[in-house]
């Protein structure tokens, strides 16, 4: 019942609902899983290597599993497949099969190499590879080997089978229109439902579709182009086109650094711009203000100018000056440089005249 609910609120999280406006609109999404461990330590057993169970073979009815069968008796249910390149569509399958009841025991058919060839076409993963990737599926509590392609009512009996788990697509196939069609009549057939979007043909389609994408990136990888089956030709015209993007990658990543470079350009030519405008305003207020009409220069201009006009103009004489014959004669200033050197005086005729 808890692997049920945890299930179930697994696929809920990413469900998506049609709004009012037809437009797909996220659920809401529920709360979280508490932390626990679940996974298993072994893979699951081949139902060839188990012991036969005991007692006779008798059928739970649909009601009887829904309702819940005891432990010992838990609801045996097959499904079957190719599994090739096992992705997640066949694990939500399983998970599905799994959930069906709250008491199931999982068994998983796989058809051989031989039947697939036969009935479906050539897979990638050999038939031991596929058997190897169900038993490493949690889901899954026992492997069939070699199933086969239409089920008898002996190899239900055989495997104690009480419900067939699949999606409820007809399956036209070995000349019947739906291979699980007794199983339905039967009332043992259990409906999944199928992952959209993901199968193994639309992951074969990619990668045919990227084929040259693949080819090189494994012979970068070292394989050969033998092993590859790869011609000489093909190898080196991939080396080239793997040098030639090479290149390209270098020049992209040249233009990308280039672009970075330049907007960090653009951002500093930005901030070098706002700063020299700022001191460039600066600048101009203190030039005005040195400079201007009624700048600090034209006051000190004035003030100098006054200073000197009073100090050239001559001052005003009071009206108790003396006269200018009572004025003290002013001395000649003479140059130096125009003044002449008088002679010196002669001697005095008589020097009795002269007193020591």
């Amino acid at each position: 019942m808890e692997a049920q609910s945890s299930s179930g609120l697994l696929l809920s999280r990413k469900r998506r609902r049609e709004g009012s406006n037809g437009e797909t609109e996220e659920g809401e999404r529920l709360g979280k899983i508490p932390r626990c461990t679940v996974g298993l330590k072994h893979p699951a057993p081949f139902a060839d290597e188990l012991e036969p169970a005991d007692g006779p073979y008798v059928r739970v009815s649909m009601e009887e599993a829904k309702k819940g069968t005891p432990p010992d008796r838990p609801v045996r249910v097959y499904a079957d497949g190719i599994f090739d390149v096992f992705h997640s569509g066949h694990a939500r399958a399983l998970m599905q099969a799994k959930c069906l009841f709250p008491n199931t025991h999982l068994i998983v058919g796989v058809c051989s190499d031989d039947l697939t060839h036969k009935y479906k076409g050539f897979t990638v993963m050999n038939e031991d590879e596929r058997y190897d990737a169900i038993r490493h599926c949690r889901y899954v509590d026992e492997v069939v080997r070699n199933a086969p392609w239409t089920l008898s009512p002996e190899f239900l009996i055989r495997h104690r089978i009480d419900f067939v788990a699949h999606d409820d697509i007809p399956y036209s196939s070995a000349g019947s229109d739906d291979v699980y069609k007794h199983i339905k009549e039967a009332g043992m057939f259990a409906p999944t439902q199928r992952t959209e979007g993901i199968s193994t043909s639309d992951i074969i389609t990619r990668i045919v579709r990227d084929y040259d994408v693949y080819v090189r990136r494994n012979l970068q990888r070292g394989y050969t182009a033998k092993e590859l089956n790869v011609s000489f030709i093909n190898e080196k015209k991939y080396h080239l086109q793997e040098r030639v993007d090479k290149v390209k990658r270098k020049v992209r990543d040249v233009e990308e650094k280039s672009k970075e470079f330049v907007q960090k350009v653009e951002e500093k030519s930005i901030d070098l711009i706002q700063k020299w405008e700022e001191k460039s305003r600066e600048f101009i207020g203190n030039f005005l203000q040195m400079f201007g009409p009624e700048g600090a220069l034209k006051h000190m201009l004035k003030e100098g100018k006054g200073r000197m006009l009073q100090a050239i103009s001559p001052r005003q004489s009071p009206n108790s000056s003396p006269t200018r014959e009572e004025r003290s004669p002013s001395p000649t200033f003479r140059l130096p440089f125009f003044t002449k050197t008088s002679p010196p005086p002669s001697p005095p005729s008589c020097f009795h005249c002269f007193c020591f």
